[in-house]
């Protein structure tokens, strides 16, 4: 190897006997570092602009293609709802993952008229069923003042109701669905 090919910067030792000098020693050569003036500032403010109006435009179009991802899921989504049907509106386990996968995309199906439940003709049953939970709720209002352990609230709405084959199986969930349509209605009902 050659000693005059080899490259270092000074040590901090040599850097502190002399403070000014920032350079680097190839060889025997000395090379001074040019300190960054207004038009290298500038220069590098310029860059950066670029840099963040580049990273913008792809942010922008990531963005319009995931929007144009979502939109087709949601439809195949909402295919998926028609073809099971039956299965959703009949099997809880099955209507709780299918909610879950709505809330994992950001589909809120309660805050429409026209979302996947009415779609399914689910909304009916959050409806009649949110009615009964403030039923049930009133009914045991002068024991607890209204308020209700969620089990105990879903053991009161299944003797309720009743079981047969009528009535779908009520889960904790469905109970808090029914208890958001509460909610909506009442939002819907203050704005009158």
């Amino acid at each position: 190897m050659n000693p005059l090919d080899t490259k270092r910067e000074f040590t901090d030792n040599e850097r502190q006997k002399n403070p000014h000098v920032n350079a680097i020693l190839y060889g025997n050569k000395l090379e001074m570092r040019r300190r960054a003036g207004l038009g290298a500032i500038q220069q590098q403010q310029l860059a950066a602009e670029k840099y963040k109006d580049k990273g913008s435009d792809i942010q922008e179009s990531q963005f319009e293609q995931m929007s144009k991802q979502m939109e087709v899921f949601r439809l195949k989504l909402e295919e998926f709802a028609v073809k099971h049907k039956t299965d959703i509106r009949k099997n809880s386990q099955f209507r709780k993952q299918f909610q879950e996968m709505c809330a994992a995309i950001g589909v809120d199906p309660l805050a429409t008229g026209k979302g996947f439940w009415s779609v399914l003709g689910m909304g009916d049953f959050y409806y009649e069923l949110s009615v009964q939970v403030v039923e049930v709720c009133l009914a045991a209002n002068h024991k607890t003042g209204g308020l209700i352990e969620l089990n105990e609230l879903r053991r009161r709405l299944i003797a309720a109701r009743g079981v047969s084959a009528v009535h779908q199986e009520i889960t904790n969930e469905d109970i808090l669905m029914a208890a958001k349509k509460i909610k909506y209605i009442w939002e819907w009902f203050c704005g009158i």
